[in-house]
């Protein structure tokens, strides 16, 4: 049962480039009292570089750290932590914007505010673009056809569950790469599938790269990058 008080809403504002953001999710962005978004201690929110001309300098900003690689029971206290902030202001009465780069609920930081706070206050989520959407598009590759199945894959993932799944898919998007980028470039070698795969990072943004498998930089590999590897399928 919801408490009375102010409403949360975790709304996507897509890849990077701020016109992917949805016209709804846009004029609750423009007229929520707080806003509040995921932040590295010691880097600028993504998220809110990403709708920052949008913003009105009355509204008040919540800056909050969600740590990954943590220990689920380790995570829960921290976590319950840094969410705790935004429940003050739903407890208040005020209304609450988090603003998720993506799609709030395709690997977003906004799932582990919603687990917590979305059975405690009325809550309302706003699609976005996902990076998976967005990577295709920008290489000019299109994903499936007809049928084909598609898998999405954090890199993150044992060896052998990775080269399982690529085995068992049409067409796959590896995310989340970062200082798994050897490993997997290794498996897409081993599997026959590097000539097919593409890379590309901070696609839609004017940060964007697209380089060939072989002449990217192991050791500069953002996190948010992605590997497409599309169908072979062409109907």
């Amino acid at each position: 049962m919801t408490n009375p008080g102010g409403r949360l809403y975790g709304i996507g504002v897509g890849p990077g480039d701020p016109e992917l953001i949805t016209l709804k999710a846009l004029r609750l962005l423009r007229s929520a009292p707080v806003i509040a978004y995921q932040s590295a201690t010691d880097k600028e929110s993504i998220a809110r570089k990403i709708v920052s001309s949008y913003l009105d300098n009355n509204q008040i900003e919540v800056a909050f750290h969600l740590p990954r690689a943590l220990e689920p029971e380790k995570a829960k206290s921290i976590y319950d932590q840094e969410t705790q902030p935004i429940a003050d202001h739903l407890a208040a009465g005020r209304d609450v914007v988090v603003i998720c780069e993506g799609d709030p609920f395709f690997y977003g930081s906004f799932m582990y505010l919603f687990t917590r706070l979305a059975n405690k206050y009325q809550t309302e989520v706003v699609p976005g673009v996902s990076s998976l959407m967005a990577c295709p598009v920008a290489l000019g590759l299109p994903f499936t056809y007809y049928n084909d199945v598609l898998t999405v894959l954090p890199a993150p993932l044992p060896r052998e569950a990775l080269i399982s799944q690529l085995l068992a898919t049409d067409a796959a998007a590896i995310m989340k790469l970062g200082r798994h980028f050897l490993k997997v470039r290794d498996i897409l070698h081993e599997l026959g599938l590097a000539s097919r795969a593409r890379y590309i990072e901070r696609a839609t943004t004017t940060q964007q790269r697209i380089l060939p498998l072989d002449e990217v930089d192991p050791l500069d590999v953002p996190y948010f990058s992605m590997i497409v590897i599309p169908t072979k399928s062409k109907l």
